[in-house]
């Protein structure tokens, strides 16, 4: 894969996030999967050659759908626990200065509760987390300075929040 297109698969990848990762959750599941194993491939080795953190990434994202599919209840604990934890430590790095081995805690405890927010009302949780993680893809893809990719982002949440939401009340209704 051309390493020119990656962003593109994230920001298409986003936007299905965004709009339909209430209906679509086994994608939803898988893109997190793909996501953190994206993520985690240059924290295992320096420069990891394209090939391996797609690998990496792929294969998470596929253990993802199949967690989805097969043991939904587990799968929506680990992908609640890992949105909520990436989440987490990033609003943790954002506000303070050096994050040290707290950034640890704050990715277990974002992980703890957004596992157990995911669980409790999985209908909205996932929703909101859908939203979060495709406008996540989407902004952190279009090289904007920090302050723009912080209003796409909220925007795009918002965005995918009220859409998704629109969809469930009017599958409700019909």
């Amino acid at each position: 894969m051309n390493p020119q297109a990656i962003p593109v698969f994230s920001i298409l990848l986003g936007a299905a996030l965004l709009l339909f990762g209430r209906r679509l959750f086994w994608l939803f599941v898988a893109a997190v999967g793909f996501g953190i194993g994206f993520e985690l491939t240059p924290h295992l080795m320096q420069h990891p050659p394209t090939w391996l953190t797609l690998a990496v990434a792929l294969g998470l994202g596929v253990l993802g759908a199949i967690l989805a599919v097969v043991l939904q209840k587990i799968a929506i604990a680990v992908a609640g626990f890992l949105v909520g934890g990436h989440v987490a430590t990033a609003l943790f790095a954002a506000f303070v200065a050096a994050p040290g081995q707290s950034f640890s805690i704050a990715f277990l405890l974002g992980g703890i509760i957004g596992a157990l927010l995911l669980l409790a009302v999985f209908g909205w949780a996932l929703i909101v987390f859908s939203s979060l993680a495709g406008a996540q893809l989407i902004s952190s893809n279009l090289h904007l300075p920090s302050s723009g990719t912080a209003i796409v982002f909220l925007g795009l949440t918002i965005i995918g929040i009220v859409f998704q939401a629109s969809l469930q009340r009017r599958r409700r209704v019909n």
